[in-house]
């Protein structure tokens, strides 16, 4: 492995850069997005068994908020529950867009890597082809192996950036829909939960 990192050349290492940083990314966010540790099921139960126990004060709202990124969309409406439905629905959207973003952190990241590491790639094989014709000029064809080091050159780096680039390309349309997917059920959640507190259902 060593040997063919040595001979893909100087652009191999901003390609093996690119590739600690998409697996990091890749490993943080298959982490951090979770169902379980976004939507947790239980919450709006939770939620609806304090409100009839009238334990819903600023102390439980604090910790519904910090509970996870749906709870915190939920705290923001449970704090203007006395104002009516439509108060309420407001605060969630406000607070529920900063969540959404919040999703997507690093994901613009994963994707200028696959968009980069292809570019470096090509960049790494143009200068391996300009090596060769370099050889060539001076010492023509006589000596194959100088030609083969410079082809060698150049292959090792398309590869090594294509292999970066295809699956940070796939996390980042995998993590994009996952988001929109963790998104959506959430308003489901926060619709749910304004129909249970302004009286309009009594299931939960």
């Amino acid at each position: 492995m060593f040997e063919i990192i040595k001979n893909g050349g100087w652009m191999m290492l901003p390609i093996i850069l690119c590739s600690i940083a998409a697996m990091a990314i890749i490993g943080e966010r298959l982490w951090s997005l979770q169902r379980k540790r976004i939507i947790p099921t239980e919450l709006v139960p939770y939620i609806w068994q304090l409100h009839r126990d009238n334990k819903l004060d600023d102390a439980a709202i604090r910790r519904i908020k910090l509970s996870s990124p749906l709870g915190t969309i939920l705290a923001a409406g449970l704090a203007n529950r006395k104002h009516g439905r439509e108060i309420m629905k407001s605060s969630i959207e406000e607070v529920g867009r900063q969540v959404a973003h919040d999703l997507e952190h690093y994901l613009n990241a994963l994707g200028s890597l696959a968009a980069v590491t292809p570019l470096l790639g090509l960049l790494g094989t143009v200068d391996g082809i300009i090596r060769v014709f370099s050889d060539i000029a001076v010492g023509g064809m006589g000596d194959p192996g100088v030609l083969s080091a410079g082809i060698s050159e150049a292959l090792i780096c398309t590869a090594s950036g294509l292999t970066v680039a295809i699956p940070s390309l796939f996390f980042h349309r995998y993590f994009e829909r996952l988001v929109d997917d963790h998104v959506v059920r959430m308003e489901v959640e926060s619709l749910r939960l304004l129909d249970i507190m302004q009286g309009n259902r009594e299931d939960i």
